[in-house]
């Protein structure tokens, strides 16, 4: 009884053994490395869809807001990541209650700074002007803050503002939202195209 004991435990510790060195095979080792060649089949959106400037070099992501900080740019949504924003190791949105007394004067304020900065009214100033998003890098502001934006754009630039608003256009992705502003418009493509000009 004693000797079928111990070649039942031999056999267990044979069996643990060979299934750890089978499973590190395959997710140490095979699995990893398939998943390195799929990303290889779509290099860009693998490492990050990065984008670059006019020198090749990497210049951020399509998929992480930047802070404007020259006229002639379009603006991203206002981020609350980080100390002063657009901090990508502190994603976060604001956490303040919609009732809350703070939120409110800051929307408050921010929707008279976009007013004042685009020459309009403050009741035409879009939601997604003055609201950061629930990571505080959303790359996307909508089709209404884009076209509220392409006037100024073009003045600063000296540009036609037929070829803004086509600019724009082309940097609009599908419409996944459904929101009422239109369909969102990729800041951080659109200012790279501009950048291009």
């Amino acid at each position: 009884m004693a000797r079928a004991t111990s070649n039942n435990g031999l056999r267990l510790a044979s069996t643990t053994v060979r299934i750890f060195f089978l499973l590190t095979l395959i997710l140490g080792i095979i699995y990893p490395a398939f998943m390195v060649g799929v990303g290889r089949i779509m290099p860009a959106k693998a490492d990050g869809s990065m984008i670059t400037n006019a020198e090749g070099q990497a210049a951020g992501s399509s998929l992480i807001a930047q802070e404007v900080t020259k006229p002639g740019f379009f603006y991203p949504r206002p981020s609350a990541a980080g100390d002063t924003g657009y901090d990508a190791m502190s994603s976060s949105a604001t956490n303040l209650s919609p009732y809350s007394k703070e939120y409110q004067e800051a929307i408050a304020s921010k929707r008279d700074e976009v007013a004042q900065r685009e020459g309009v009214s403050p009741d035409e100033v879009p939601v997604d002007a003055v609201t950061s998003s629930g990571s505080g890098l959303d790359p996307h502001i909508s089709t209404a803050y884009a076209k509220l934006q392409t006037p100024r754009v073009a003045k600063e630039r000296n540009l036609d503002q037929q070829k803004v608003e086509q600019l724009v256009s082309e940097a609009t992705e599908g419409n996944y939202t459904g929101s009422a502003d239109g369909a969102p418009v990729n800041v951080v493509k659109l200012n790279k195209a501009l950048s291009e000009l």
